[in-house]
């Protein structure tokens, strides 16, 4: 879509926001299975989760431990699509995720699944421009600190959800600046290996970048048809490598994603280099590949 069309639905739907909203809350706790608490697929990540059915709920039904929301601040809203010309007013992050988050962490005593202490990975993609998008996010992050993995003066302390800010670069100035945070920005791989001729330049921490992720076509060839060229394998485990032994998880956009064998040979790459985190839009195929490979 062309900038100026962008700004123009933006426009047109920052002016129908002007006066107060009724926004109906997400229903705000998924079925669960009677008598049985499988394990939660803390590798699965639901690529634009919010275009499901039921956005969060269902991945929740799929056990996956990471979600993604793209997020646009219209009119003070922040509002939940894929496009400009998708976005909805009662379609807010709010009704969408956080108030079904806070809901099931009640019920769950404290844990978005029962029984298991692990965060929630939620992604937010932001749309718009990034500082003034994040700052309004923060405001609304702050109104459920206790959902959210916090950093205070240079400590990390876990909360039932993690949220990882990403999309608009312009982000990280706001929260690089903050003592205290209820997110965490989303590096990419030129974070892994700073600028050798900046020499003041250094990794930033995992209490900052606790995931690295980055587009799986612009970094490798290889698509799941033939062998995975051995240049490529060791390129990949030498990422995954550097990322753990700083602290952080690594996640590739873009992988192949219709159902088949290309599939399941990347993903199965993936899994033996480490990764941490498969991107999809298939909740259901995922699922059945990491109970197949017994992958958690």
């Amino acid at each position: 879509m062309a900038l100026t069309t962008r700004r123009r639905a933006l426009t047109t739907l920052g002016a129908a926001l002007a006066g107060p909203l009724a926004l109906p809350a997400a229903d705000a706790l998924a079925a669960e299975r009677h008598g049985h608490r499988p394990r939660p697929l803390w590798r699965a990540h639901a690529h634009n989760d919010y275009e499901h059915p039921r956005p969060l709920l269902d991945a929740l039904d799929h056990r996956f431990g990471s979600v993604e929301a793209d997020l646009f601040l219209v009119g003070g809203h922040l509002l939940v699509a894929h496009d400009p010309e998708d976005l909805d007013p009662a379609r807010t992050l709010e009704s969408l995720y956080l108030e079904p988050l806070a809901a099931r962490v009640r019920a769950h005593h404290g844990s978005v699944y029962r029984g298991h202490r692990r965060p929630l990975q939620l992604l937010i993609d932001i749309k718009t421009e990034g500082a003034a998008t994040y700052r309004e996010l923060d405001r609304r992050l702050r109104r459920h600190r206790h959902l959210f993995t916090t950093y205070a003066h240079g400590r990390v302390r876990p909360g039932p959800v993690t949220a990882v800010i990403s999309g608009d670069r312009a982000a990280r100035v706001p929260m690089e600046a903050q003592t205290e945070r209820h997110a965490f920005y989303d590096g990419r791989l030129a974070d892994l290996v700073p600028d050798a001729a900046l020499v003041s330049t250094t990794p930033a921490p995992a209490s900052l970048i606790p995931l690295v992720s980055d587009n799986w076509s612009l970094n490798f060839t290889w698509r799941g048809a033939g062998p995975f060229p051995e240049a490529e394998r060791a390129r990949l485990r030498a990422i995954v490598s550097t990322a753990h032994g700083r602290g952080q998880r690594v996640r590739f956009w873009a992988t192949p994603d219709l159902p088949g064998p290309e599939r399941d040979a990347v993903w199965g790459e993936l899994l033996a280099a480490g990764v941490d985190h498969l991107n999809t839009d298939d909740l259901a195929g995922l699922e059945a590949f990491l109970d197949t490979h017994r992958a958690r």
